[in-house]
């Protein structure tokens, strides 16, 4: 049986509007799903507005959800040096993710991260396509399966297709990679060492890719 949160989610309707900052209020208000109930804000993507190169996460984590800005905890710190060493400037790249509220629970004081769904991933799609639109990248960089499966479906498991340059509806060119959370939940360090190197070699693919044709 479903609860009511459950039924609670519907595509997402961004404005017919040229205009960025039209967009990004809209997207302030969005109850498409139940996520937005339990999030402190919407969290949209940053960034130029006609970067070559667009980052997609998953979703907010409870940093981004506090500030309200992609990419800003933990995992952004890592994001930020594996595109330095990989030759991007982040500065040129633009932001997002997936699902624009962070879904979590809690477990004392803590907010733990939850996985989104596909119906949730389904019902913010619209908000990741109007961004599309608005920056037209030359290539997508997917981190992690969410992301993955905003592109191309339930079945993409990026273990099997990272490091590749691959093509999507959404966008000509696509090169899928963990995210960078999952660097922080290795084992040990030579583990974490390992897994960054090849995070690394991935984004240099991506930036290899962005610049042929």
């Amino acid at each position: 049986m479903r609860t009511n949160d459950e039924e609670y989610v519907r595509p997402a309707t961004p404005p017919d509007t040229s205009s960025w900052s039209q967009l990004r209020e809209a997207a302030r208000d969005c109850t498409a799903c139940h996520l937005y109930k339990s999030a402190t804000q919407t969290v949209f993507g940053e960034g130029p507005k006609r970067a070559p190169i667009m980052l997609v996460g998953e979703q907010p984590g409870d940093y981004e959800d506090v500030a309200g800005k992609p990419f800003v905890g933990p995992a952004g710190k890592i994001l930020d040096r594996a595109l330095a060493e990989a030759g991007i400037n982040r500065d040129e790249v633009y932001v997002t993710n997936a699902v624009k509220h962070f879904k979590w629970e809690p477990r004392g004081k803590r907010r733990i991260h939850q996985k989104p769904n596909s119906r949730e991933i389904a019902a913010c799609r619209p908000w990741m396509e109007a961004e599309m639109r608005f920056v037209k990248p030359k290539l997508v960089v997917c981190l992690g399966s969410s992301a993955g499966q905003a592109f191309f479906g339930a079945s993409f498991r990026v273990t099997r297709e990272r490091g590749k340059v691959l093509s999507s509806k959404l966008a000509p060119k696509v090169v899928a990679t963990v995210h960078p959370s999952s660097l922080l939940r290795q084992p040990d360090e030579m583990s974490r060492d390992r897994e960054y190197a090849r995070f690394v070699v991935d984004l240099r693919v991506a930036l290899k890719a962005a610049g042929e044709g």
